[in-house]
C-alpha cells in the first residue's frame, strides 16, 4: 500500500499563500472601484456616449422612385437609444430617466417604468429604437451639459418613406410599396417582391454623406408621384362620404400594362408600420390580394362571348322582362321592373340581369355548352388567374371550370352578371384592357425597367372595336353615367358594378350593403387609361329621384381619377393636343 504524500505543514503553507494573494487582489480590486472609479466610469461613458459616433459599416438598401425620380423609399439613420442604469449614480437614476421621459414626450405609465427600471439599476435598457433629430440633439446636448449619463447612442439605418400619403397618418402609395421589418426583410408589396434586388450586395457602390456604402439597386416604378397623391385623396374622400370599410383604384396604361397609380384607403405610413399591426389585414393589397364578386362589370365580358360567337349584335333586340324563372330560382333586375324589348347594347348600358341572363343561355344548345363559352372568355381575358404583376401577395381568383364541376343552368345566370365569380380588381383591368386596346392580354407591371411581357393576342382586333363602342355607349346613353362618367372632349367608356355580399356567418346575403365598381377607359382618339374603381362594403344612404344612392357613385369617383390623370400625364382630347 504506497504511503500518503501530503502534510500538515505543507497544507498550512498553501492556506498562507492563498490568503496573501486574495488580499492583495481584494486591495487592487478596490483601488480601482474606489480610487479610480468616477474616472473609469467617465471614459466609459464617453466610449458609450460619443457625439459624433461613426456610422455602421453596412451596405444601404436601394432607394425606390417614381417614373419621374421622385424618391418614395431610402435610407435614413435614426438613432438607437439605450441606458445603462447600473452605471449611472444611485441619487442620480430617477432625475435621468425623468428628464429622458421629457425628451421622449412618453406617457405617464411608460414615464413611470422608466424611472423603476433606472431606480433598480439593472444592467441594460432598450429606451427608443428610433429617435427622432430632434430627440437626438436633445440627448446629445443634455449629455454634454452633464444632464444625462449612462446612455448608448447608435445611428442604425432604417427604411424611410419621405412622402405623406393622401390620407391623414400615412405615408404615400403604402399599399403599393410595402416596408421593412426590423430585420431587414421586405414586407408586402414592391419591397417584398424585389427584396433581394433592393438589398443587393453586387455591383459597384457609391458612397452616401456619411460615407456608408451604397448599393446600385435602386428601383424606378412606373407610378407618377402626383397623380398617386391626387389619387389617394380622391378615395379618401368618398371613404369619408360613403362610410366604406375600404376604397380602393388602379389606373394602368391601356397598351403596355405599366401602373400608373395604386392606391387604397385606409392605408398606412411605412415610417410606423407597427403601430398599424394592431390590425394586420391593413397590409393586405385589395387591388392584387383581395378576391370579390364584382357584379355587372362582368356583363361586359357576357357581352364578348356572344358578340364573338355571333348570337347578338349590339343592335339586335332582346326582351328584358320583370323576372326570369330559372327552375326553382327566380333571377330579378335590381329595380325589379322590365323594359320590355331593346338593343342589345341598351341591355348592357341599362344593366338588365335577365336580358344577360337570356343571352348567357343563348351561348349554347345545353348549359353545359353555354358554360364553356363562357368560361373559355373568362380565361382568355384572365379572370381567375394571376396577372403576373410585379408586387407580392397577388392572388389568383375563383372562376369555376365547368368541365371540372358542371354549371347548373342559375350558375350560368348568375355568373353572367359577375355573382358565383371571385376576382380582383386588377384583374378587371387586364381583362378590360384586352377588350378595348385591339384584343391583347398584357402583364400589369409597377417596374419602369421591366421589360414588359409580349402580350397575347384574345380578342379579334374587330370584336374589340365593338366592345369599345358598347362601353362608350353605356357611358353615353346609360342612367346618370352622362352627368357622372363623361368628359367633355374625351373618349370614355365603362361599365358599373354594384355586387351583393354574401355574409358567411349568417348564411345570407348582407342587407343593403354593396360592393360598387366601376372599370373604364379614357382617352383622346383612343382608349390610353385603363381605371378600375372599388368602393367596398358601402351601404346607399342617399335618396335620389330613381333610388337610393351613394354619396359619391363609383363612376363620379372614376371620372375624378381620370380628370386627374388627364391634366398629370398630358392627355390630349380627342382631335387635339396639349401644349407643352
Amino acid at each position: 500500500m504506497l504511503g500518503r504524500t501530503d502534510s500538515r505543514g505543507r497544507l498550512l503553507f498553501l492556506l498562507v499563500a492563498f490568503a496573501l494573494l486574495a488580499g492583495v487582489l481584494g486591495v487592487r480590486l478596490a483601488y480601482w472601484q474606489v480610487g479610480e472609479g468616477p474616472q473609469l466610469r467617465r471614459l466609459a461613458e464617453a466610449q458609450i456616449a460619443r457625439a459624433n459616433p461613426p456610422a455602421p459599416a453596412e451596405r444601404v438598401r436601394g432607394d425606390i422612385t417614381d417614373r419621374n425620380g421622385t424618391l418614395l423609399a431610402t435610407t435614413a439613420y435614426r438613432d438607437f437609444l439605450a441606458a445603462y442604469p447600473d452605471t449611472i449614480a444611485a441619487d442620480r437614476r430617477g432625475a435621468v430617466a425623468e428628464r429622458l421621459a421629457g425628451i421622449l414626450g412618453l406617457g405617464r405609465l411608460r414615464t413611470a417604468q422608466l424611472v423603476d427600471s433606472f431606480e433598480r439599476g439593472v444592467p441594460y435598457v432598450v429606451i427608443a429604437r428610433r429617435l427622432t433629430e430632434e430627440q437626438s440633439q436633445a440627448v446629445r446636448r443634455d449629455l454634454a451639459a452633464g444632464e444625462l449619463a449612462g446612455l448608448a447612442l447608435e445611428p442604425r439605418a432604417v427604411r424611410f418613406y419621405p412622402n405623406a400619403g393622401g390620407a391623414p397618418n400615412t405615408s404615400l402609395a403604402s399599399q403599393l410599396i410595402g416596408f421593412v421589418s426590423e430585420d431587414g426583410q421586405g414586407r408586402y408589396g414592391v419591397e417584398q417582391h424585389s427584396d433581394q434586388r433592393l438589398s443587393s450586395q453586387h455591383g459597384p457602390t457609391a458612397a452616401l454623406d456619411g460615407g456608408l456604402p451604397m448599393t446600385d439597386a435602386g428601383l424606378a416604378l412606373t407610378i407618377d408621384a402626383s397623380l398617386q397623391l391626387r389619387l389617394e385623396k380622391d378615395l379618401y374622400a368618398t371613404w369619408v362620404a360613403d362610410r366604406a370599410s375600404r376604397v380602393s383604384a388602379v389606373v394602368m396604361d391601356a397598351r403596355t400594362g405599366a401602373i400608373l397609380a395604386w392606391g387604397s384607403v385606409p392605408g398606412y405610413d411605412a415610417n410606423d408600420y407597427a403601430a398599424a399591426a394592431t390590425d394586420p389585414s391593413i397590409f393586405i393589397d385589395p387591388l392584387a390580394g383581395e378576391l370579390y364578386e364584382p357584379g355587372s362589370v362582368l356583363k361586359t365580358v357576357t357581352a364578348a362571348a356572344a358578340l364573338e360567337a355571333g348570337k347578338v349584335g349590339l343592335s339586335t333586340p332582346v326582351l328584358d322582362a320583370k323576372s326570369l324563372q330559372v327552375g326553382s330560382n327566380v333571377v330579378y333586375n335590381a329595380d325589379r321592373k322590365q323594359m320590355g324589348e331593346i338593343p342589345f347594347e341598351d341591355v348592357i348600358a341599362f344593366s338588365r340581369n335577365v336580358a344577360v341572363g337570356k343571352v348567357a343561355m343563348m351561348l349554347g344548345r345545353t348549359t353545359d355548352q353555354a358554360a364553356g363559352v363562357l368560361y373559355s372568355m373568362w380565361q382568355r381575358l384572365g379572370l381567375g388567374h394571376r396577372t403576373g404583376v410585379d408586387v407580392a401577395g397577388e392572388v389568383a381568383g375563383l372562376a369555376s371550370d365547368p368541365q371540372a364541376r358542371s354549371w347548373q343552368p342559375i350558375d350560368l345566370i348568375n355568373r353572367s352578371f359577375g355573382q358565383g365569380v371571385a376576382v380582383t380588381p386588377l384583374q378587371l383591368a387586364v381583362a378590360y384592357a384586352a377588350m378595348v386596346n385591339g384584343g391583347n392580354l398584357i402583364t400589369p407591371h409597377v417596374e419602369l425597367r421591366a421589360a414588359p411581357a409580349d402580350p397575347a393576342e384574345v380578342l379579334d382586333e374587330r370584336l374589340s372595336a365593338r366592345l369599345r363602342q358598347l362601353l362608350v355607349h353605356a357611358v353615353n346613353s346609360g342612367p346618370r353615367y352622362q352627368r357622372q362618367a363623361q368628359i367633355p372632349g374625351y373618349l370614355v367608356g365603362g361599365k358599373t358594378g354594384t355586387a351583393q355580399i354574401w355574409d358567411a356567418r349568417r348564411g345570407a346575403w348582407k342587407e343593403d350593403v354593396f360592393n360598387h365598381t366601376f372599370c373604364g377607359f379614357v382617352g383622346g382618339d383612343e382608349p390610353e387609361l385603363v381605371i378600375v374603381v372599388r368602393i367596398h362594403d358601402a351601404a346607399p344612404l342617399i335618396e335620389e329621384s330613381w333610388g337610393m344612392s351613394l354619396e359619391v357613385t363609383s363612376s363620379e369617383l372614376f371620372r375624378r381619377i381620370a380628370q386627374n390623370a388627364i391634366e398629370v400625364l398630358d392627355i390630349p382630347p380627342a382631335g387635339g393636343s396639349v401644349e407643352p
